[in-house]
């Protein structure tokens, strides 16, 4: 019980957190966010909310192998995709790390996303925007950044994946 009182507070205090971020004028905090091997940065004001995915996700029949199914949060449904397996590798595991990120209401799409795990906020400022490869990326995948830490970090664009056809196209 104490757990969930825990986890309640600290998900309360995050929300509001990004929402100070996303409200206030034009920052260079993102979301740090793991999917596979890599490292992502969400626009605060795309990403809305972000819960651990020890909740049931009902399975959809004649659906994408990317795509997990349905899940309430709040009293509204929303389509689970795993992004690892969307891009064609393995599908992400489920760890006690493992969050669902939904996209945040602006963006008009009941949908959130799996990732690996958390990295928290994330300063831009602080990092060195890096080339990208010569390797063809989608539309969703902006601009890319090394740390301090020589983590190299890829600008995921919620708004982008949420019109891509592809992404929307669930059924086989």
């Amino acid at each position: 019980m104490a757990d969930r009182k825990n986890l309640r507070e600290f998900q309360a205090r995050l929300s509001e957190r990004l929402r100070q971020a996303a409200s206030g004028p034009p920052q260079s905090a993102r979301l740090g966010v793991q999917v596979g091997a890599r490292r992502l940065l969400v626009d605060l004001s795309d990403a809305g909310e972000i819960v651990a995915l020890n909740r049931g996700i009902t399975p959809v029949p004649l659906t994408q192998e990317w795509f997990r199914g349905l899940v309430n949060l709040r009293g509204s449904l929303y389509g689970v995709s795993d992004l690892a397996r969307f891009e064609g590798h393995e599908p992400a595991p489920v760890t006690k790390a493992t969050r669902l990120l939904a996209f945040s209401s602006r963006l008009n799409l009941n949908g959130a996303i799996v990732v690996d795990r958390m990295l928290g906020l994330q300063n831009t400022a602080a990092m060195t925007e890096a080339a990208a490869g010569d390797e063809p990326k989608p539309s969703w995948l902006g601009r890319h950044w090394v740390d301090g830490e020589s983590h190299r970090w890829t600008e995921l664009r919620l708004e982008e994946l949420a019109g891509d056809e592809r992404f929307l196209a669930v059924n086989r």
